[in-house]
Formats: structure tokens, sequence, C-alpha cells
């Protein structure tokens, strides 16, 4: 009982400190002149990232264009780990190898696929690639309600490509919704799920061998 509760405190230390950290990049832009002009060294932008500056592909996934943008993504988050806890709580590295991934994988994904987008920040892709991975996680312990979540998210995902986003948070956040990171993200979640689930099998086999 003790190592459980132990597992679980460690998983809300992290998701505290990635929190704190996108909270922190967003507190230092906030004053005018900001302190430190993250947006500009760190989004996401495609002409820098094409110079070189490659490690935009993870930061920019940390950045917010408002304060209303950072809450929602935040709360999404916290949701997210809440809901699926079950999967993590017993090793929170877990989580943090898979945000780092999904971070790259979303940063690679627009870059390679979305060329005209030439900037964006925001959780939300990422997100979109967590709430996958752990949907197809409760298919693979035999949860029902995997396949309603999973469903639920590639209809939504599939709605926005087509419809585009809501104009209400297109303007509580004063930005175009990259609907393009909801669906990279997807993807990468899937993608995440189907390693992590290939990796458990081939590390049974190896202990069963």
């Amino acid at each position: 009982m003790q190592t459980h509760k132990t597992h679980t405190v460690r998983l809300y230390h992290l998701v505290v400190v990635i929190s704190l950290i996108c909270i922190g990049l967003f507190a230092v832009e906030v004053p005018s002149p900001a302190f430190l002009p993250i947006d500009q060294y760190f989004s996401y932008q495609y002409d820098a990232i094409a110079h070189g500056q490659i490690w935009r592909l993870i930061t920019g996934n940390l950045l917010h264009t408002n304060i209303w943008h950072l809450l929602m993504n935040l709360a999404g988050f916290w949701v997210i780990i809440f809901l699926y806890e079950v999967h993590f709580k017993r090793n929170p590295g877990k989580l943090m190898l898979l945000f780092v991934s999904l971070c790259l994988l979303e940063g690679m994904g627009l870059y390679l696929f979305y060329p005209n987008l030439k900037a964006y920040v925001g959780l939300s892709g990422l997100l979109h690639g967590l709430f996958v991975f752990g949907a197809i996680m409760d298919i693979r312990k035999g949860y029902r309600s995997g396949y309603l979540l999973l469903i639920g998210v590639i209809l939504k995902v599939a709605y926005e490509q087509y419809f585009g986003a809501s104009h209400s948070i297109t303007h509580l956040i004063n930005a175009r919704v990259a609907t393009e990171s909801h669906l990279v993200g997807l993807v990468s979640g899937i993608m995440c799920a189907i390693f992590w689930s290939m990796l458990v099998k081939r590390l049974k086999y190896n202990k069963l061998s």
C-alpha cells in the first residue's frame, strides 16, 4: 500500500513539474518588455527549424499564446493524467518518456507534413496523443470504455479536419487553432502505443524464454 502511494505521489510530482515549466515560460513573457523573449527563441517556427534550431520541435509545445490557452491546456493535461493514472503510477518515468516522445513527434510531424504552418505553440497536439495512448492502454487492459474514448477522439479530430475548430476557442486563445497539430498528436499517440505494446510483449517473451 505504501509503495502504491509513493508511486502515485511521484507521478503527480512529475505532473506538477511539467505544469510549472509551462507556467514559468509563460510568466517571463508577460511583462512588457518581457524578461526574456521566450517565444522568439523557443516557439515552433518552421523557418528557424529549417536553419538548424531543432530544439523548437520540442519547446514549442510548452509555450502558449495567452493565459486562457495556458489554463485550458494545463487543465486538460491534469484531467488526462487523472483519467489514465493507472497506466503511469507504477512507473512515472514512463510518463516522462512518453511526454518527451510526443513533443518530438508533434514537432517532427508538423515540420514534415505541414510546411505551410509556419508557427505553432501549445500542448493541445500532445494532449491528443496522450489521450489516444491512454485509450489504447485501456483497451489492452480489457476496459471497454477505451474503445469509446478512442472512437470519440478520432471523430473529434476528423470533424476538425473538415469543419475547423470552434470560433469561440479561436477568439479565447487569440490565435487560430492549429487543428493540424491535433491530427499529428493523434497519430503520434497511436504510434507510441503500438511501440510500447510491442516492447512489453518482447520483454515478456524474453522473460519466458
